[in-house]
């Protein structure tokens, strides 16, 4: 019989990419996946441990795992990624549970890590981040229409208050060539839609070739066969070139989608957060980008309660995100992570203000997005049928203006039988706060 492997894949879709690569060395091997720990002889955890959130969620499915251990139902535990390779030996001494604590460098042997763990041995490997795979074969674990296309590891960027340099290492652009290799791969089992992602995903090429390459790898993602929509997440401001927005403009499979994370607006915040920019300047950018691409969707990310924050720089931040108006936004409050920067500024903000702010900036957001969703009714636009609802007794799915996971929803009533990842033609005819409801259109086919 099987040995049984269960994969618990935490934080974001960067880290899911990695956990798809190693299911699918599981499963080369004999290895027999099922969905639920609670059925695995073995269970992987491919921890987070990016912010203080994160870290809270990986302790507590750490617990949980050694609690199924405990009773006999689950044999071995096997952790990995950022948590892990952020903390190494300390995470091996504190998780006496688990049977592997191995770093992000040694997914690539996860066949030979559990080979020692099921002949009674405590494997506690770190090798260099560097040695993280970038390609390789994949189980997608994702809806089938849509995938995560990883285009680099690391970053170079050195926000004050980041982790991830330290976790991942420095930027490292997958070449073209194998990204497009992947790409046509996922295209011939039936992916549609191609979530381009990395942690800055603008620098992409400048490692590798002196230029950034964005612009030309998205063109060629465009070109594909069966590629249906081409959407790119995680683009700095400051590399949002002419040459990236003439994509969005020319290319019909380039989705008009840009995830812009500014974090905030005022230029001393943004100095002490290391990056360049100030409000003139996001102005300026978010007004070209809206003219050079009328149909976009702006998606930002923003921190409330960096260390000095004043109420006025806060309210400024306010009055900023009031007049551009972003489609989409998630606004997190500031967390102190060690080993970081400004985890050193003695201007540390109270967590119940930086949480307080976070708060306001979202209600803010919220009347925003109940407008820009109002303004959808009567409209007809293309969706992605993700699935049937029972209870509501219609489909759902997405719009070009939703990326998985992180946006909303669109419900759909419709007479017909439609299919999961089929793309259809729908009109609006009401909201539901960050979702819409519409009907499909059967007089004509969706673009």
């Amino acid at each position: 019989m099987p040995i049984r492997v269960g994969m618990v894949s935490l934080g974001c879709s960067k880290n899911l990419v990695d956990s798809e690569r190693m299911l699918s060395k599981l499963r080369t091997h004999g290895y027999q996946l099922v969905t639920e720990p609670g059925e695995a002889d073995i269970a992987i955890v491919n921890t987070c441990g990016f912010i203080q959130s994160a870290k809270e969620e990986a302790i507590e499915t750490i617990l949980e795992l050694a609690a199924l251990k405990k009773e006999g139902t689950l044999k071995k535990i096997v952790l990995t990624g950022c948590l892990t390779e952020r903390y190494q030996q300390e995470a091996a001494d504190l998780f006496t549970e688990a049977d592997a604590v191995i770093g992000i460098g040694n997914n690539r042997d996860i066949i030979d890590v559990l080979d020692h763990v099921l002949a009674g041995e405590r494997v506690v490997r770190f090798g260099k981040k560097e040695d993280a795979e970038t390609t390789g074969a994949r189980i997608i674990t994702t809806l089938p229409f849509f995938a995560y296309l990883k285009i680099a590891e690391g970053c170079s960027n050195r926000c004050s208050y980041c982790a991830i340099p330290a976790i991942r290492g420095p930027y490292r652009s997958v070449p073209m060539e194998q990204v497009l290799e992947e790409a046509h791969w996922l295209a011939e089992h039936h992916v549609t839609e191609l979530v381009v992602i990395a942690q800055d995903t603008t620098r992409y090429g400048c490692d590798l070739y002196g230029k950034c390459r964005l612009p030309e790898l998205l063109r060629e993602l465009c070109h594909i066969d069966g590629i249906r929509w081409v959407r790119v997440l995680y683009s700095y401001p400051e590399r949002i070139t002419e040459e990236l927005l003439d994509v969005m403009a020319e290319e019909p499979h380039m989705v008009p989608y840009l995830d812009m994370p500014i974090q905030h607006c005022d230029e001393a915040i943004l100095r002490r957060m290391n990056r360049p920019g100030n409000e003139a300047y996001l102005r300026n950018l978010i007004a070209h980008i809206r003219e050079r691409v009328p149909d976009v969707t702006l998606r930002t990310t923003i921190i409330t309660g960096f260390p000095g924050e004043t109420k006025e720089q806060f309210n400024r931040l306010g009055d900023f995100l009031h007049d551009m108006e972003f489609d989409r936004m998630g606004c997190f409050a500031y967390s102190e992570e060690e080993g970081t920067a400004a985890a050193e500024f003695e201007d540390q903000i109270d967590e119940e203000v930086r949480a307080h702010r976070a708060d306001i900036l979202m209600e803010q957001q919220a009347e925003v997005s109940a407008a820009k969703n109002a303004a959808k009714i009567g409209k007809r636009m293309t969706a992605v049928i993700e699935g049937y609802d029972k209870y509501a007794g219609c489909y759902f799915g997405r719009t070009a203006a939703d990326a998985p996971d992180i946006d909303g929803k669109i419900f759909i009533k419709s007479d017909s039988r439609l299919r999961l990842g089929q793309y259809i033609t729908v009109e609006v005819f009401d909201t539901m706060d960050y979702d819409l409801l519409a009907e499909e259109v059967t007089d004509e086919s969706a673009e």
